[in-house]
């Protein structure tokens, strides 16, 4: 993870849902959106992705206006071209036409040219009793942190 400058994680997202595969998209952004991106001014917890005439765009990211933007700021809750290849835009809708499976944005960072990029996630939810069991492995291995920790 050290190509990563600035990385704002969808927590909720891993929560919510199972990751089947993963791909890295590009994104396009404004001047001002990408000042707001590495001051870590980020929301996308809501946020999905969809085709649109062959294209795959990310609606519910919401990226806070640059404080000293003035009137050149952006748009926060504007939905995002992602940018993929062909052939990868192709595969990813061939997947997602099978039911309940879906694209969710999971990570958001800049890698080591600059560049804004985003985590997109295959993803199917999760039943309620799955998140039952996520939760419960998850303070298991608090518990047992603690324990290593006191037993020092």
């Amino acid at each position: 993870m050290a190509d990563q400058q600035v990385a704002i994680i969808n927590k909720k997202a891993r929560f919510n849902y199972e990751v089947i595969d993963t791909i890295e998209a590009g994104i396009v952004l404004e001047g001002s959106e990408v000042k707001s991106v590495r001051a870590r001014k980020v929301n996308f917890q809501d946020a999905y992705c969809y085709f649109k005439k062959g294209e795959l765009f990310c609606k519910g990211v919401h990226i806070a206006e640059y404080a000293a933007g003035g009137h050149w700021n952006h748009d926060p809750a504007r939905e995002r071209k992602l940018l993929l290849k062909k052939k990868e835009l192709r595969r990813l809708r061939e997947r997602v036409q099978e039911k309940g499976i879906t694209l969710v944005p999971l990570k958001v960072y800049i890698n080591r040219r600059g560049w804004v990029k985003v985590l997109v996630g295959l993803v199917r939810g999760k039943k309620k009793y799955d998140k039952r069991e996520t939760i419960k492995r998850r303070e298991q291995e608090r518990e047992s942190r603690r324990a290593l920790k006191d037993w020092r």
